[in-house]
């Protein structure tokens, strides 16, 4: 998806961003995300976003590891994962009902440096995009992938699972776009999907990706039931 302002690194970026935290939600730099938006707080969020021009939203995961048990954070304010990315919002509609229908455009990943005290209902954090400088550079390190293996590890989960999807379509992509694209619509837990966000570069993202449809193909074959679905 084509953005009208063009993101050359992370000074171009605020560093203060209204967060959504969303569990199994995977944003990456240049994948699209949609989202449908109805609560209160987050229309809100999207008004604000729109309102001051940068039409940015931080996308993050809330992190179930790291849940106090003894003294468990709010179920509306989640402990979250330091790690998320920031998308800018390249397609919207109202529904009619009160929902937005977005589309979010993946510009770099950030690093939480300190949650804000804010009085607006939805979250916002200081954040920093400089250990990412590489997010900024579109196919870099494409060259690197073993793509052949990334295929024939969704053709045996497609395969698996009888599912099916557009091959032509796939085989033509950049490989950049296939990782992204099929590492955010992966159906894997929280945990996966971080590690996924969180790989340095995108040879080692596409080897995560491998690494976890192979276990669970591994675990199906074994009798271990379905892969999760989310």
């Amino acid at each position: 998806m084509p953005m009208n302002v063009i993101y050359r690194g992370s000074a171009d970026l605020p560093e203060n961003i209204p967060v959504f935290p969303l569990p199994g939600a995977l944003l990456l730099p240049r994948g699209q995300m949609p989202l449908n938006i109805f609560e209160p707080r987050y229309l809100a969020m999207v008004d604000d976003s729109l309102r001051d021009g940068h039409r940015l939203i931080g996308m993050i995961q809330p992190d179930p590891s790291h849940q106090d048990s003894a003294h468990p954070a709010p179920e509306d304010k989640p402990t979250l994962y330091k790690i998320g990315c920031v998308g800018r919002i390249t397609q919207i509609a109202e529904s009619g009902d009160g929902r937005y229908l977005l589309q979010l455009t993946g510009v770099a990943r950030f690093r939480i440096e300190e949650e804000l005290k804010v009085a607006t209902a939805y979250r916002q954090c200081r954040v920093t995009y400089v250990p990412f400088a590489d997010d900024f550079v579109g196919h870099k390190g494409e060259d690197e992938v073993d793509r052949k293996a990334l295929l024939e590890a969704l053709s045996a989960f497609l395969k698996a699972n009888n599912l099916k999807t557009n091959w032509q379509e796939i085989e033509s992509a950049p490989t950049e776009a296939v990782v992204n694209a099929l590492s955010m619509m992966s159906p894997f837990g929280a945990a996966e999907k971080q590690a996924l966000l969180e790989a340095p570069d995108l040879k080692s993202r596409a080897e995560i990706l491998i690494a976890v449809t192979e276990m669970e193909l591994a675990r199906k074959t074994a009798g271990g039931g379905e892969p999760p679905l989310q």
